[in-house]
């Protein structure tokens, strides 16, 4: 089940990831919420991060612990 974060709207997001390339070749997993469960959908929060919502749009987003 993906890990789900409600927000002070009591909007629904879950929690993704995704490896993609940047343009020197390097690889990298990004991390983001969207309102509905996609491939990718993780359990919990990864390790050494914490989710938080944003004080003007009140969108969840990671951030380092």
């Amino acid at each position: 089940m993906a890990y789900e974060f409600e927000n002070s709207k009591k909007v629904k997001y879950y929690l993704h990831a995704k490896d993609v390339i940047l343009k020197g070749g390097r690889k990298q997993k990004i991390f983001f919420f969207a309102r509905d469960v996609r491939p990718g959908a993780l359990d919990a929060i990864p390790e050494g991060f914490k989710a938080i919502e944003t004080t003007k749009t009140g969108m969840p987003i990671l951030k380092k612990k």
